[in-house]
């Protein structure tokens, strides 16, 4: 497809760190190369990008097209029939004296109709090219070139989530995008702990504050005198004040940590729910498309037996009703092939529908852990700051006490003590006769 256009017919905004090319309605863009899963990657001025391939029209002409050599096709095409390869890699038929002309898969063997219309009865292949896993179809190793990751060197979500994965026990299977939900839903948890955390610190820096302020109004030691009663009642004094920031530092731990950490994201188990039910339900329609393919399968492959029986049975008696049965049975073996060609068609459309929600929303999923951890980090920093400067606070009401310490005089206490209860200052003499 490699060097094709495309018209956009919704506008796509991509993320450029993530690799995804933004385009607007209307713009031509040039296709680079498919990849897995309905997303292409395109150029737009110099830019490349991947997008959603249901968001383009393919500008295809006839004269853009591939014509396909004849014995590329495994089989000689009836007369006046050319067999043309579409820029989605598609065979394409077309009948030069009626240009009766279509889009069919590729493979099998072509049949032409009473109404000259040609129709592909789908052989069975010798080796499957994929592989089934919970009716969603992945390469085999050996099938196809490796398939570049959406985003390189990153360890995205959108990239390492296609597969289920069997539980512990072993006993069923949970889905790739299940994982993420039990990531999300466990991140959710820890954060609630961490609020539970700080409101148990909340607690205890509350209860502390109560203590300290009960223990500055009991009045032991409040005779001190001097200098030194000064300091003692300047330390009591500083509790009161100690007690008066640790009740600060609690009221902040609630209202700057612990409220938004609880708060975060309210309806955060509401839209893992909402994303949960879209992908699952477009997981439960793929399921229905891929029985409709095994379904259609097998009517194709009854279809074929009675065909080839009814041959068997003309090579052994010709008659007209024999004959007639035949055109019947081919008739009936074209249309089971159709049916099974549409049923693979809309099997398809529902993968690359799963597979862009997927791709979405497991993106989604990515960039809101990104914002939790970033948010709960933010708020972690900001109580390292307040016990900060609780320490702070802390510090300045003992400044007054250590300033008062350091100016107890021993000397002068005796002086002011002396001088307020002294009794006298004669001393007594000897008596004389």
């Amino acid at each position: 497809m490699s060097g094709y256009y495309c018209k956009s017919l919704y506008s796509f905004s991509g993320d450029q760190h993530q690799q995804g090319l933004t385009f607007e309605v209307g713009e031509i863009i040039k296709i680079v190369q498919p990849l897995p899963g309905g997303w292409w990657e395109g150029e737009l001025d110099g830019v490349r990008g991947w997008f959603p391939a249901s968001y383009v029209q393919v500008l295809e002409k006839t004269a853009s097209m591939t014509s396909l050599p004849v014995e590329d096709l495994g089989e000689p095409l009836p007369q006046h029939w050319k067999c043309y390869m579409s820029p989605q890699g598609r065979h394409y038929y077309v009948n030069t004296a009626s240009n009766v002309n279509g889009f069919h898969s590729s493979g099998g063997t072509l049949h032409q109709n009473e109404h000259s219309h040609i129709s592909l009865v789908k052989k069975p292949s010798s080796e499957p090219q994929v592989k089934l896993m919970n009716c969603v179809t992945f390469p085999l190793p050996m099938s196809m070139p490796e398939q570049q990751l959406l985003k390189p060197d990153e360890w995205s979500y959108c990239d390492y989530f296609w597969e289920d994965k069997k539980d512990p026990q072993g006993t069923s299977c949970i889905s790739g995008f299940e994982v993420l939900l039990q990531k999300q839903l466990k991140g959710k948890q820890m954060q609630k702990e961490m609020a539970e955390f700080i409101r148990e610190r909340i607690k205890i820096e509350e209860e502390y504050a109560k203590n300290l302020s009960k223990l500055s109004q009991i009045p032991l030691a409040g005779q001190e005198e001097g200098t030194l009663g000064e300091a003692w009642a300047q330390l009591k004094k500083s509790l009161a004040e100690e007690a008066e920031v640790h009740l600060k530092f609690s009221s902040k731990l609630q209202s700057e940590v612990e409220k938004p950490l609880l708060t975060f994201r309210d309806n955060f188990k509401k839209d893992m729910k909402r994303f949960d039910h879209h992908v699952a339900e477009l997981r439960k329609h793929l399921v229905g498309r891929h029985t409709a393919v095994e379904k259609a399968r097998k009517a194709l492959a009854d279809r074929q037996k009675d065909l080839e029986v009814k041959t068997q049975q003309m090579e052994i008696k010709l008659s007209n009703k024999i004959e007639e049965d035949i055109k019947k049975a081919r008739r009936k073996s074209t249309q089971a092939g159709d049916d099974l060609m549409r049923c693979v068609d809309l099997y398809n459309q529902s993968q690359s529908k799963w597979f862009e929600e997927m791709v979405t929303t497991s993106l989604e999923l990515e960039r809101l852990e990104v914002e939790r951890v970033e948010m709960i980090r933010q708020h972690l920093c900001q109580y390292t700051t307040l016990r900060h400067e609780t320490d702070m606070f802390n510090q300045s009401t003992m400044e007054p006490v250590d300033q008062l310490l350091q100016s107890v005089d021993p000397a002068k206490d005796r002086e002011l003590w002396v001088q307020e209860h002294k009794t006298g200052d004669i001393r007594p003499v000897d008596i004389e006769i």
